[in-house]
């Protein structure tokens, strides 16, 4: 197999090019995360209901996915990365000019659905095409690119409304996605350890149900599932409704000071590449733990009334989660022995489910229980995955006693 590797122009042309992918995707996805407050106060609706703008959109998302990685089996996986950009962008160019919060809910539905062709296909490029030495810090490059565009389409959305309106800030960044996802459509290498696939209508159902039983049969990928399940939902409940927090006595923050504190995503940034290169060097069982923890850390500092013990909390929470996201996902590439492309589907599944679920469930938690219970509730998510990478690492271990204890006895 030709893979990409550091010493080739193509190394920094594909990650570049995955960076802006990544980078667009997660800039139309958050771009109306920190307008719940004003959607609830224009369109009179409750911050459960407000949240559905992102919700909706990454429920439909996530359950697309699934069907997403076969399509690229079909019809490449460049070609179909390129689409979803592009539609993507033109969609959000067209959410600028909703009438109603109805019709807003219906784009970001369709957002939702041609998104799903970017992320799992993504992740299925980078296991596939680079070399595997390579992995966690081109896995690491792709992740940064997530946080610095749901940056980006934070802080801008908070910004540009601020002076102007959230239909203006929906029209830019639709207008950038646009011109970005013209120049991926150019930049990114074409695929050489993968090549679309005919399939005649009768075979296509059973590879499909195949692929996603068999890695649903793998118990530690189950556990990776359900990691990013718990951890997603967690940090984007956070992020969700910090908002309404911050806004209310006795901080009183503007919209665009809201937007503006997203800057910490930065961390992100950083994390994401960081412990990538700390697993490819001292193991995802050790790395992988220490990233849940911070995370919690980060969680429990945001109980605190000051605003500067507020900030530094969401910081540690978006450095861990961050970090644990990038170890997460190429963990699956590495212990999904076949079918990589259905397996990271089923992560992103989880992953964006999380953020469905959990994010609008959060919105009744805010509204009965304050940011206390939205604080316990993060808390006992991110408790339960430690518990499940617990599990990974015990099923790995007797995996590899009975492998070492098999090749013992073939060899007498």
């Amino acid at each position: 197999m030709t893979y990409i590797t550091k010493d080739q122009p193509a190394f920094k042309k594909a990650n570049l090019a995955l960076f802006s992918g990544s980078f667009i995707t997660f800039m139309i996805l958050y771009s109306v995360q920190t307008l719940f407050p004003l959607f609830s106060e224009e369109f009179d609706v409750t911050p459960a209901v407000s949240s559905l703008s992102l919700s909706v959109t990454t429920g439909f998302l996530a359950v697309t996915m699934l069907f997403a990685s076969l399509m690229s089996d079909s019809f490449g996986r460049k070609r179909i990365m390129s689409i979803s950009l592009t539609i993507s962008a033109l969609l959000c160019i067209l959410a600028a000019f909703s009438p109603n919060f109805s019709t807003l809910l219906a784009i970001r539905i369709l957002q939702g659905i041609v998104l799903a062709g970017f992320p799992a296909i993504a992740m299925t490029y980078v296991s596939e095409e680079f070399h595997p030495k390579h992995l966690g810090i081109a896995m690491g490059i792709y992740v940064s690119g997530t946080t610095v565009g749901g940056l980006a389409g934070r802080m801008a959305t908070g910004v540009i409304t601020s002076y102007f309106s959230w239909q203006t800030a929906l029209l830019s960044i639709g207008l950038i996605s646009l011109l970005l996802s013209l120049w991926f459509w150019r930049a990114l290498p074409a695929p050489k350890n993968s090549a679309p696939q005919k399939r005649n209508e009768n075979s296509a159902k059973t590879p499909l149900i195949k692929s996603f039983a068999h890695n649903l049969r793998n118990p530690r990928l189950l556990c990776l599932y359900g990691i990013s399940f718990f951890l997603m939902g967690g940090f984007v409940t956070i992020y969700n409704y910090l908002g309404y927090r911050l806004m209310a006595p006795p901080y009183f923050l503007s919209q665009a000071v809201i937007g503006s504190l997203f800057i910490v995503y930065l961390v992100g940034t950083f994390s994401s590449t960081f412990m990538g290169k700390m697993s490819d060097t001292f193991g995802k069982p050790k790395t992988m733990p220490l990233s849940i923890l911070l995370m919690l850390s980060g969680v429990l500092l945001t109980l605190n009334d000051s605003l500067i013990l507020i900030i530094s909390g969401l910081a540690v929470l978006t450095f861990g989660f961050f970090g644990s996201h990038s170890i997460a996902s190429n963990w699956v590439g590495e212990l999904a022995s076949d079918y990589r492309a259905q397996a990271a589907s089923l992560y992103l599944l989880a992953y964006y489910l999380g953020s469905s679920i959990v994010g609008t469930s959060g919105g009744i938690v805010w509204k009965h229980f304050d940011w206390g219970g939205i604080v316990t509730m993060t808390g006992l998510l991110t408790t339960a995955s430690l518990g499940l990478v617990t599990i990974i690492v015990v099923k790995t271990r007797k995996k590899n006693r009975l492998h070492q204890e098999n090749s013992a006895g073939a060899g007498r």
